[in-house]
């Protein structure tokens, strides 16, 4: 378990860059890459976002990188705020962390975690990604929330518990353990 403030928000730097990534490529090129490709006639979805000018947000086109800075900036305040504190005690709502197996435990609170962000993420880019050029509708501005969390969920489930938090457990774990003025434990 992580310990001290510094331990978690590091923790959750490493968990939120890792994930914005994941999701950021899933989402430009699983989700949208086949109609990007398609529209703009290329072999590659950064090529077809580079000839469109960037990706759309906030209704104008912003490049790549700024789409995985604003949605790590947001990630990441989301998860300090909410994501951990309440993910850990759903988690321990089900399950004694005392007399729960670790391994059990940790897998309670990547899904607590996930069934928390990823509405709320989804909720977000549903905002953000809205096509505000061709008018507003809350109607449509839902159905849009709804279909990111059908996409987004089982992706971002699978992807936290079987690659990304064993691989930010094994980075935060080879950190020096004088960064926490003591040994560093996960």
């Amino acid at each position: 378990m992580l310990k001290t403030r510094l331990q978690r928000s590091v923790f959750a730097r490493l968990t939120v860059l890792v994930t914005v990534q994941a999701d950021v490529f899933y989402s430009q090129y699983v989700v949208n890459g086949p109609a990007l490709t398609a529209l703009h006639g290329t072999g590659s979805v950064l090529e077809a976002i580079h000839r469109q000018g960037g990706v759309m947000m906030c209704g104008a086109m912003v490049p790549i990188w700024a789409v995985v800075l604003v949605e790590f900036c947001l990630a990441f305040g989301l998860e300090l705020a909410m994501g951990s504190p309440c993910a850990l005690r759903l988690a321990s709502a089900c399950f004694d962390p005392r007399t729960t197996h670790p391994v059990l435990f940790e897998t309670a609170v990547i899904s607590a975690t996930v069934g928390l962000m990823c509405p709320a993420m989804s909720f977000i880019a549903a905002w953000l990604y809205y096509p505000y050029y061709a008018g507003f509708s809350l109607a449509g501005l839902l159905a849009s929330w709804l279909r990111l969390v059908c996409f987004n969920f089982p992706f971002a489930w699978f992807t936290q518990v079987f690659f990304i938090q064993p691989l930010v457990r094994m980075v935060f774990h080879r950190l020096p353990p004088r960064l926490w003025g003591r040994a560093a434990g996960a």
